[in-house]
């Protein structure tokens, strides 16, 4: 079946199979190219007809992963000009038609260091959320320089513009689909973990979403703006051009990716304060040269302090990590095997973390190898305790807060349970794509929990287990074959955090 819904702007076909409909590839913004490159986000233009809406739209242009990653995540490209387009997954009736009304709506924001990632990853396929009874919104946004490169005369930030300008269009156009706009959930992974956590903290976000899910990301993800400006200048002078909306757009956007490519690369090399900026490299990690900056405007101080002041009080907040976050970047490209164990405290000081740290840690896993040592703690310093100080934050203001960890290891080489592995289990999407990290056969067991509390929580503000803060820090432990609470986990190793 092929549905027909009306929009604020227009006519548009989905299809229906099974009891889904899905509007796939939907215009929320006009394409950013030309002159409207570096610019803010435009309304769509209202068109004539009906547009189909049957296949995943353009993705947004950026680069390959390179290996080992590509072999890891799916990262599809799809050319074409009207990347900032969004997918749409509703319950249907037996005629195919959205068939729900108040129905919570959940955005998604995928991530990949604001560098990678779009709304075509298969993993993200929304069926199972609508036939739990959710509409599903999963939205692309500018990345890398065109997102989130400091551009002289060019509004900051545009990645962020651009989901402001996603999450408006579902204000908008959530009832066509069953949705309830007061029931929008707003959702994303890393980069776009790091996303929510600072829509959270966004005056200009207010109103657009009531629940908030962040995996695996911070509110501490930003820099300052005049830092951040270092790297788009690197960018332009490898271009032989200015750092300006018109110089940067007169570039054909290959040859832009290739030169953000090489700058990133550099600086991965060389992440040295002096010349990247220091809270480039504190906000990046060194490794992730685009993300938000503070620029005055959308973001006029660091989200996590926002959050501590009351900002996103009346947000419900689900927050939370994978076990062994940092695996993922240290097992597949070797670094843990190689790492000798007098090698340890150098590589923690060079990472600006306490080189202590490493007795704590090793002394709690006498079997495990430095590299193995290294993981636990810079997953615990870039993950896990920016988590906890964002749960700590927003419960400290009344904020309702729940927190989550995901445990389960997958099988394959090492990679235990780490960066990006629950998404799968999160969308109920257990299939070729999520494989390429959890192997041949997860236990679906587990999908139907962590997918069921996702949906619970965005249903009813509550996932299914205690509440975060007054002195409470239970954190629900998703495993297999066994799933369960516990309250203030690994107390001797993350208070030497504190």
């Amino acid at each position: 079946m092929q549905p027909t819904v009306v929009l604020s702007t227009g006519k548009i076909r989905g299809r229906t199979v099974g009891g889904v409909s899905a509007f796939l590839g939907i215009p929320y913004a006009e394409a950013p190219i030309g002159p409207w490159a570096f610019a803010a986000p435009r309304p769509v233009r209202a068109w004539d007809g009906v547009r189909d809406a049957i296949t995943l739209g353009p993705t947004a242009p950026q680069p390959s992963y390179q290996p080992p990653y590509d072999q890891l995540l799916a990262n599809p490209f799809i050319d074409g000009p009207d990347f900032l387009n969004l997918n749409v997954w509703a319950p249907a009736d037996s005629e195919g038609l959205p068939s729900g009304e108040g129905l919570p709506v959940m955005v998604w924001l995928h991530g990949g260091a604001f560098r990678n990632g779009s709304n075509a990853v298969p993993t993200y396929d929304g069926t199972a959320f609508a036939r739990d009874g959710v509409v599903l919104v999963s939205a692309n946004y500018r990345l890398g320089v065109q997102g989130f490169g400091v551009v002289r005369d060019a509004p900051a930030n545009r990645g962020l513009l651009d989901q402001l300008a996603a999450l408006a269009w579902v204000q908008e156009n959530a009832a066509v689909f069953g949705g309830d706009p007061a029931r929008v959930t707003v959702f994303g992974e890393s980069a776009g973990g790091m996303s929510v956590a600072t829509l959270v903290s966004m005056p200009a976000a207010r109103g657009l979403f009531h629940r908030a899910i962040v995996q695996s990301g911070s509110a501490q993800a930003v820099a300052e703006q005049a830092d951040a400006a270092n790297v788009t200048l690197e960018v332009a002078k490898r271009l032989g051009v200015e750092p300006t909306a018109e110089g940067l757009g007169s570039v054909a956007v290959p040859a832009l990716i290739a030169a953000q490519g090489d700058v990133a690369a550099e600086l991965r090399a060389r992440p040295d304060p002096q010349r990247w900026g220091r809270t480039t490299i504190s906000a990046g990690f060194g490794v992730m040269p685009f993300f938000p900056v503070i620029d005055g405007r959308l973001i006029s101080r660091m989200p996590l302090d926002a959050i501590i002041d009351g900002e996103g009080r009346d947000v419900d907040l689900l927050t939370g990590t994978t076990s062994d976050e940092f695996r993922l970047f240290m097992v597949p490209t070797g670094v843990a095997a190689g790492l000798p164990a007098e090698a340890l405290p150098q590589a923690l000081a060079q990472l600006g973390i306490d080189p202590a740290l490493a007795g704590v840690y090793a002394a709690n896993r006498p079997r495990q190898s430095p590299g193995d040592v290294l993981a636990a703690i810079v997953t615990d310093g870039f993950f896990t305790m920016p988590t906890v100080r964002l749960a700590d934050a927003h419960a400290s203001t009344g904020g309702k807060s729940f927190m989550y960890e995901f445990a389960w290891p997958s099988p394959l080489g090492g990679l235990g349970a780490c960066h990006a592995l629950e998404i799968g289990f999160v969308f109920d999407t257990l299939g070729e794509a999520a494989a390429r990290l959890t192997g041949p056969n997860p236990p679906q067991s587990l999908a139907d929990e962590v997918h069921g509390a996702w949906v619970s929580f965005a249903a009813t503000g509550d996932p299914g287990w205690g509440r975060y803060g007054n002195g409470a820090r239970p954190v629900l432990r998703f495993d297999h074959p066994e799933s369960c609470q516990v309250e203030n986990p690994r107390p001797d190793e993350l208070a030497r955090w504190q």
